[in-house]
């Protein structure tokens, strides 16, 4: 190559760089955002936060709004206490920004799942001296979990309004952690949610005090915080609304009426209407009182507990058996 051609060739080398450089990145293509502007794009994605029941979802929901994408995955017809998730759903877990827990042994599967430490949050632990211990260990059957054991703590905290704030209140510090920006926003969407569970704390003070000392039965032991709440005078079976007891727990019931005469048993769900009747020939009224651990078919938490607090306004007033 002569040295006239390769200063011809090396001058276009040149002058190409200097047109490319001074073009600089082709507008809109991907990948060439500045670190500024991926910042704001992911700074403008929802959080996805994975929950173990609902109550927890729906704190996540009304605190978070459009910021938040929460999830509980469990199929609406189980109880999420007792369901465990397939390896894929695990993996939906792992991937969230945040994972909440209700705490107190709720949902055992998670400690036999590798779930990132950093993002999970125990919603209970800032009250955890105030979890009740169970007073027995018992196994049974109900729903499609098949059978299993009910020991350690109580878990259905959020029946205790008092306490279903402690869990909002994690569940906003959670929120901001992840979203330090919206801060601001997840207090005052707090509450608004502190104001309604206020609200129904009153409802159900009212009806507690209409109700005075009256003898009550729970066909479940899932009540225990709501019970404490408002001082009742109950007992509690392990029976399931969908499920004719067997005579053996009609004379055990018996026993349990001589030295507590219940006129009310409260209910998870509506009970077979031959068992209703059966307990209104005994001169037992039957109510539901949903703790709404999955999502519900219709509403959502507090209009489901506004419909429980009418149940018991209900049964506690002048006109109940």
């Amino acid at each position: 190559m002569t040295n006239s051609l390769f200063q011809v060739l090396s001058c276009a080398f040149v002058v190409g760089c200097c047109l490319v450089a001074c073009a600089g990145p082709k507008e809109g293509a991907p990948g060439d955002e500045t670190p500024e502007a991926q910042a704001s794009a992911f700074a403008a994605a929802p959080l996805t936060v994975y929950t173990v029941n609902y109550p927890l979802a729906y704190f996540a929901e009304r605190i978070g709004g459009e910021r938040v994408e929460a999830v509980l995955p469990a199929p609406p017809d189980v109880d999420p206490a007792n369901w465990s998730p397939d390896p894929d759903t695990v993996a939906a877990y792992q991937g969230a920004d945040l994972i909440l827990l209700n705490g107190a042994g709720y949902a055992k599967w998670v400690a036999r799942s590798s779930l990132p430490e950093s993002r999970l949050i125990d919603t209970s632990a800032p009250f955890r001296e105030e979890l009740l211990p169970l007073e027995g260990v018992a196994t049974h059957t109900h729903g499609p979990g098949g059978e299993h054991v009910h020991a350690g703590w109580a878990f259905t905290t959020w029946l205790d309004p008092a306490l279903a704030k402690e869990h909002a209140r994690a569940v906003a510090a959670a929120l901001a952690g992840a979203s330090p920006a919206d801060a601001a926003l997840f207090a005052d969407r707090l509450a608004g949610l502190e104001a309604d569970l206020e609200s129904l704390d009153r409802r159900l003070t009212a009806a507690r005090q209409t109700l005075a000392d009256r003898p009550i039965l729970f066909s479940r032991p899932v009540y225990q915080y709501l019970i404490r709440r408002y001082g009742l005078n109950a007992r509690s079976v392990h029976w399931e609304p969908g499920e004719m007891p067997g005579e053996e727990m009609w004379r055990e019931l018996e026993g349990i009426l001589e030295h507590h005469p219940a006129r009310l048993m409260i209910w998870e769900g509506e009970p077979l209407p031959d068992l209703a009747e059966r307990l209104e020939a005994l001169g037992i009224a039957s109510i539901v009182f949903d703790p709404c651990a999955n999502t519900p078919a219709d509403g959502d938490l507090m209009s489901v507990m506004e419909r429980n607090s009418v149940s018991l306004e209900g049964a506690a007033g002048p006109g109940s058996s």
